[in-house]
């Protein structure tokens, strides 16, 4: 039996940190009922993947910027901490709750637990609703002539496309119904957030992420603003060249639902309401890939520790040295383009993309690493690192993904630096040891004549390493 007095609403935040577009939010506020709103960081349920540190330093500025969000609409945010399935029961008996409401997750572990509360309430006669939220085409919903997921991008971003245009988004409720309480008339108790230690200390290596974002809804907006007035229309072009601001950096906001890929959408078609530039269309194409690597998590719960393609478990991986695998992590490969992606992503949380796939590239193909050891990595240290897309990205470049980038396909680091950074920006920005070389002999250090105090020399020959992963490659293709 419920030991609350009044009925009340819980709302179940996950990955939906904001007000804006918030299906569960908005149908709790309509129903008008003392409302808990709990955001529950669980560590400890099977399957479900604990946060690296990068996406815990944003989590704890998020649900900041989240509680006083609430708090400016009546409202505030409960927050506990253990097994979620088990912390939704007791709550839901603590506040009396009569309607339990949370937006869908994609994942295999998510999907189960949130059955398994859905099975519980049911039970108990308690309204549990679920909600689309997250993703403009929910991975059910996009399916091949033959009833089957796809497999390869282009056709089913054709099929999105072709469905019903994403639903409007919802405006944030000016007011939310009052904080529920428990028997005692009181709020049900929480944590602090600072007792959960998600901030870096002993060293706090966060400082360049304080400078780069502003994590939170507040933050989230502003930079789909500055996205839609500056670089979207040039996005094409742009969103290669890692020296200038040509992409839109939402990634992160997207991965902690402080916007809504609707919002985005609806953004777009408010600003361009008749034919969009086609570079418009290729950054919501990129919507798009988000949309596919979420499907293929909801087929492959496992996307994150299995081959997606089975013939990859019979693939030659080699093990790095730990001195290879940690001139990766640190930025020390001697390869300029590699070496400023990996300082900008232990600096600032985030890489860009171009530079994405030639320093992962340089991983499993010059290295010939397991795809798993840069997905790990990109996990802890990316802040927009989410459960669908990192794994599947990796799997993408080391060809054992879906629509897989071929074999063959080898990111030569030097090419790749010439031709995005030709005037050297990026490289100068994140290897100030390079600083006094020409904008020549920049992009290959080992040629200059002792310029580069410091830079490391290759730690492995470009031409040597791509002919051993071709040969390992074509092995696997031989049988």
């Amino acid at each position: 039996m419920s030991s609350g007095s009044t009925p009340s609403s819980l709302v179940w935040l996950r990955d939906d940190l904001r007000l804006d577009d918030n299906p569960a939010l908005a149908e709790a506020a309509s129903r008008g009922l003392p409302l808990t709103v709990v955001y529950i960081l669980d560590e400890a349920s099977p399957g479900i993947r604990p946060l690296g540190g990068a996406a815990k330093w944003w989590l704890h500025h998020s649900l900041t910027g989240l509680a006083a969000d609430l708090e400016a609409a009546g409202s505030r945010l409960l927050l506990r901490r253990g097994p979620a399935a088990g912390i939704i029961r007791e709550l839901t008996e603590e506040t009396a709750a009569t309607a339990l409401l949370w937006n869908r997750r994609y994942g295999g572990p998510e999907r189960a637990m949130d059955a398994g509360v859905k099975g519980w309430a049911a039970e108990h006669g308690i309204n549990a609703a679920s909600f689309q939220a997250n993703l403009m085409f929910e991975p059910w919903t996009v399916r091949t002539g033959a009833g089957g997921p796809y497999k390869v991008f282009t056709p089913f971003w054709r099929a999105c496309l072709d469905a019903p245009e994403p639903r409007l988004p919802l405006d944030a409720p000016q007011s939310l119904p009052v904080p529920a309480t428990d028997a005692t008339g009181q709020p049900p108790a929480g944590d602090r957030l600072a007792d959960w230690g998600l901030l870096p200390r002993r060293p706090d290596w966060s400082a360049g992420l304080a400078v780069t974002w502003t994590p939170g809804e507040t933050g989230a907006h502003s930079r789909l603003v500055d996205f839609v007035d500056g670089p979207a229309e040039e996005y094409g072009t742009g969103r290669d060249v890692p020296g200038v601001e040509g992409t839109s950096r939402l990634s992160p906001h997207l991965r902690f639902g402080e916007i809504s890929p609707f919002r985005i959408w609806h953004t777009l078609r408010e600003r361009y309401p008749r034919q969009a530039p086609a570079d418009v269309g290729i950054f919501r194409s990129e919507l798009g890939w988000r949309e596919f690597c979420w499907q293929l998590l909801y087929e492959n719960p496992h996307l994150a520790t299995r081959n997606y393609r089975p013939e990859f478990d019979r693939f030659a991986w080699q093990s790095p040295s730990d001195a290879e695998l940690q001139a990766w992590q640190q930025g020390r490969t001697g390869y300029p383009l590699v070496d400023a992606g990996m300082r900008q992503l232990w600096q600032t949380g985030w890489m860009h993309n171009r530079v994405r796939m030639a320093a992962a590239s340089f991983l499993v193909k010059n290295l010939l690493a397991d795809w798993r050891l840069g997905e790990a990595w990109f996990w802890d240290t990316l802040v927009d690192a989410d459960a669908a897309s990192n794994p599947a990205n990796w799997q993408w470049v080391a060809g054992s993904g879906a629509d897989a980038s071929p074999y063959f396909r080898i990111f030569n680091p030097v090419t790749q630096s010439k031709k995005f950074d030709a005037a050297a920006r990026y490289l100068r920005e994140y290897l100030p040891e390079l600083a006094g070389l020409d904008g020549k002999t920049i992009h290959e250090p080992w040629k200059a004549d002792g310029a580069a105090p410091g830079y490391p020399e290759p730690i492995v020959g470009l031409a040597e390493s791509r002919a051993r992963a071709l040969d390992t490659y074509q092995r696997l293709k031989d049988g």
